[in-house]
């Protein structure tokens, strides 16, 4: 019996991984809690909230469909804890350029742009700037293409 329970548990583990790996740009390796790590560790909510993003903390750690981020502050931890899809970046954290164009392509920080409340992550500058030609046009297409190609892991586009 607890052997099962064991495989059991080890399967779900697995799933989550790999179902964030599909759906969600997460880096390498796991947290310790063993769950992928979201946005590179950068704090989601300093996205909305600072002049600049900031590092999180694994001390302030949550997770959300099994996808670990980290905060720089107990108050941002809360913030996302009370609304989490609120402050998650669109497709996933993946470059919305990228999945416009039909692929799964990095979403830096670096390269961020809120619009309408929602956060989009785009993969370099050239990219972004690519993007800002156009912003509605390239979000409308992102919209269209991601329930097309959300499950589908980023070595098969």
């Amino acid at each position: 019996m607890k052997l099962t329970a064991l495989v059991t548990t080890t399967l779900l583990a697995l799933s989550s991984a790999a179902f964030a790996a599909d759906e969600v740009n997460v880096s390498n390796g796991l947290t310790l809690t063993g769950n992928p790590l979201g946005l590179h560790g950068f704090d989601p909510v300093s996205m909305f909230r600072s002049d600049a993003p900031m590092i999180g903390d694994a001390g302030f750690t949550s997770a959300h469909d099994g996808v670990d981020y980290y905060f720089a502050t107990a108050e941002a931890q809360a913030a996302f804890d009370a609304d989490p899809a609120a402050l998650l970046p669109q497709f996933g954290g993946f470059c919305a350029f990228g999945v416009y164009v039909g692929k799964k392509l990095d979403g830096d920080v670096r390269y961020a742009d809120i619009v309408d409340g929602k956060l989009y992550l785009f993969v370099n500058q050239s990219i972004f700037e690519k993007y800002l030609e156009d912003k509605q046009t390239v979000i409308d297409g992102a919209f269209e293409k991601w329930p097309g190609i959300m499950a589908t892991p980023v070595g098969d586009l």
